[in-house]
């Protein structure tokens, strides 16, 4: 059954700075909105480490076997606890408040019965399908979103030359040919102005290439949230990450192209979707979309937030009130740039015949025709170059359309 109306809602620790290569744009592949001076379109892209669990984050509180295949972990549809209502089949998960507004402002697209190539149950190999772009674990060295961004232009709309990490790593999706700028918190004083100083003198007679380090360091620094803390639970962590891709992404000369890594999603004992670890994380990430909003300002209108994880997990509950490895999951769009206000599903069911080995959410959505609409519509690539380039051997995959506003 296939869920898509147009309105209706349901159905240096601290610094880095890295740079590889050079960004060639080739006159046939230059976006189609290059043109535009009106916009000036960023994308943010998150990763939530460890599996999340779709069924959880996105109830199918109208699906007849749901209640019963959840156990404790079925949330209501009302009273205490209960699913926040999407006008459907589905319902959103009561952790998630600043999301249910943006989906109710048209600002939020949900997704469910998604899942890139991967059919195996490795986080490792889940999480590197999910970044290098192709249907295989190993099957590149370099992540599609920074092949995307090396076919675009240096400057004006769609620029895509600088892309910004934010986490303790590039994360594998934003290494490649494309210059990248990375930073994560950390819990160290920043340096004194003197000791600053010194450095920069030291480093301008001895070593010019880490003094341009040094000074891009600092530059990032001034744009960033003061003191960069982060201490504490994910809440914090993540809401510090988003705030300073917010602020990245927001300033007329900065990146277009960001990315945040976050970890703690792999559920496996006392999952709690209502009240206990799940639903903790759930509001860290409430809390995360609520900071890069804020941040972004005026940018927000341009943006489109795209958040997936590299495979869900089963669809019953296991012997510990946590749930297990799976399959399909939940993703979703977010961004003043996304025609939200809808669940997009071809939904298969949650009767035991239904689910994929007995055990998980069938998926009936390939992740990679929803990123290849976002970057065909949004930083307008071209359809042979998404199926060449950034998801080398997805031909047959058609990128998906009408997602943005």
């Amino acid at each position: 059954m296939r869920l898509n109306p147009p309105t209706c809602g349901s159905l240096p620790t601290r610094r880095g700075l890295l740079a590889a290569g050079s960004t060639l744009a080739a006159a046939g592949l230059m976006p189609r909105i290059a043109s535009a001076a009106t916009r000036d379109p960023r994308f943010v892209f998150v990763i939530l480490r460890g599996a999340l669990d779709g069924l959880a984050f996105l109830p199918a509180i109208g699906d007849p076997a749901y209640a019963a295949l959840r156990g404790p972990l079925a949330l209501p549809a009302s009273g205490a606890g209960a699913a926040l209502p999407l006008g459907g089949l589905f319902g959103l998960n009561p952790n998630l408040p600043f999301l249910k507004g943006l989906f109710d402002a048209r600002e939020a697209l949900m997704l469910h019965a998604v899942a890139t190539p991967y059919r195996e149950r490795s986080h490792f190999d889940g999480q590197d399908v999910l970044e290098n772009g192709t249907p295989s674990p190993n099957g590149s060295g370099t992540g599609w979103l920074n092949r995307a961004a090396a076919l675009l232009p240096s400057a004006g709309p769609a620029r895509g030359r600088d892309l910004f990490a934010c986490g303790a790593t590039v994360p594998l999706v934003m290494r490649g040919p494309a210059p990248v700028m990375s930073w994560s918190p950390g819990n160290l004083r920043a340096p004194l102005d003197d000791t600053v100083m010194r450095l920069e003198r030291l480093y301008g007679e001895r070593d010019p290439a880490l003094l341009a380090a040094l000074t891009e360091s600092n530059r990032l620094d001034a744009m960033l949230p003061e003191g960069g803390q982060a201490v504490g639970g994910p809440g914090r962590i993540y809401a510090t990450l988003a705030a300073a891709a917010g602020r990245m992404l927001a300033r007329p000369d900065g990146p277009r192209i960001a990315t945040l890594a976050l970890d703690g999603w792999d559920t496996h004992a006392a999952e709690g979707p209502a009240s206990g670890h799940l639903a903790h994380l759930l509001k860290a990430l409430d809390d995360a979309l609520a900071a890069l909003k804020a941040e972004l300002g005026p940018a927000w209108g341009d943006t489109v937030v795209a958040v997936a994880t590299e495979f869900g997990r089963t669809a019953h509950a296991n012997g510990t009130d946590g749930t297990d490895h799976g399959t399909a999951a939940a993703a979703f769009l977010a961004g003043g740039a996304v025609a939200g206000g809808r669940v997009v599903a071809d939904w298969p069911g949650l009767a035991p015949a239904a689910l994929l080995e007995g055990r998980d959410l069938r998926p009936t959505m390939d992740l990679r025709a929803v990123l290849k609409g976002v970057l065909r519509d949004h930083l307008g690539l071209p359809d042979r170059a998404l199926a060449d380039t950034v998801f080398p051997g997805s031909g047959g995959v058609a990128p998906m359309r009408d997602l943005l506003a």
